[in-house]
């Protein structure tokens, strides 16, 4: 089995990159992907049971994984939700499948958005990790419009092994992410 390209572009020059930028004394030293998590939250699904269904195949199909449902931790009477409903959906990506969606996501997906300017780099956490909201899943080409019963965003955290922003920034650039130009 082939590697994917991100993967193998990350082995052959953004190890370098990275360690010439930073000066590391060590390849392991240098920041890498650790694993990308979409999640979506289906808040509706207290009245609809079968919106955690769509859910759940739609991140299936756009991932290429089985997405499993998240359930409630408490009961919130005033939004009539019961401890261990299922109100969302998720999955968590690594090694190939995570270098290939990170691939037709920066590609493919992206490009779809309107009026795309860039991502915002506002969405770090402080400990290298990234946070990006997606406003509509049609984005992803893996979509068919035509089947979906409502347009609904998610969210994609990009997790690294990386120990600053900073450095983190310049990992996922390297990898393709378009950050907004300040």
């Amino acid at each position: 089995m082939k590697n994917p390209r991100l993967k193998d572009e990350y082995n052959d020059k953004i190890i370098a990159n990275l360690k010439k930028e930073y000066s590391y004394k060590n390849v392991m030293q240098v920041p890498k992907l650790k694993k990308i998590v979409l999640s979506k939250g289906v808040g509706a699904a207290v009245a609809d049971k079968k919106l955690i269904e769509y859910a759940l195949d739609e991140l299936t199909m756009i991932t290429g994984q089985k997405a499993i449902a998240t359930i409630s931790k408490k009961d919130i009477a005033t939004f009539k939700l019961r401890k261990g409903m299922p109100i969302g959906a998720m999955v968590t990506l690594r090694g190939t499948k995570m270098y290939e969606f990170l691939d037709r996501f920066v590609t493919a997906s992206l490009p779809r958005v309107r009026d795309f300017k860039g991502i915002k780099a506002t969405g770090f956490d402080g400990r290298g990790n990234y946070n990006l909201g997606v406003t509509e899943q049609i984005i992803f080409p893996e979509i068919e419009i035509d089947k979906i019963n409502k347009i609904s965003g998610m969210d994609i955290t990009f997790v690294t092994s990386a120990n600053t922003d900073k450095e983190a920034k310049s990992l996922l650039t390297e990898l393709g992410l378009p950050f907004k130009k300040n």
